[in-house]
C-alpha cells in the first residue's frame, strides 16, 4: 500500500493495511514541509521460528508506532525513528515489514522452550 506524500496535509490522513494475519493502522499528519508523522498500532500474530529448538511458532505481536516520514534526505541521521521516501510515496507494506524483520532479529524462543527451566545441549 502506497501513499502520495503531497496527499497528506496537516489534518490527519487515517490509513489500515491488513497483511499475513497482522493489522497496521493508524494516521498519518504532516508536521512540516517534507515532513510527516506516523502514529498507528500493529496487531496480529507472526511466525516465527524458536531461537533455541527452531520449531516455528506464532507469536501474538503488539506494537505502537510513532515515526517521522521525510521525502528528502534527513541530514541528522542519529534519530532511528526518520524514514525516508525519496520517489514522493509512503510505502506502508515497507514500514509493516521492517517492523517484523526487527522482531525476527530478537531472541524469541517457542511456549515449550521459554517454560523450562533446563539448559539446552545438544550434542554432534
Amino acid at each position: 500500500m502506497k501513499i502520495l506524500f503531497d496527499k497528506v496535509q496537516y489534518t490527519p490522513k487515517d490509513f489500515r493495511f491488513e497483511e499475513g494475519g497482522l493489522l497496521f493502522k493508524g494516521s498519518l499528519t504532516r508536521t512540516g514541509g517534507h515532513s510527516i508523522e506516523l502514529e498507528g498500532t500493529i496487531n496480529g500474530d507472526v511466525e516465527l521460528d524458536c531461537n533455541r529448538c527452531g520449531a516455528t511458532f506464532h507469536y501474538p505481536y503488539e506494537t505502537t508506532l510513532k515515526l517521522l516520514l521525510s521525502d528528502q534526505i534527513v541530514g541528522n541521521k542519529d534519530d532511528l525513528d526518520i524514514i525516508e521516501f525519496l520517489d514522493g510515496q509512503i510505502d506502508i507494506s515497507y514500514i509493516l515489514e521492517s517492523e517484523i524483520n526487527a522482531l525476527k532479529s530478537d531472541y524469541l524462543y517457542c511456549p515449550k522452550c521459554d517454560n523450562g527451566e533446563d539448559s539446552f545441549e545438544i550434542e554432534f
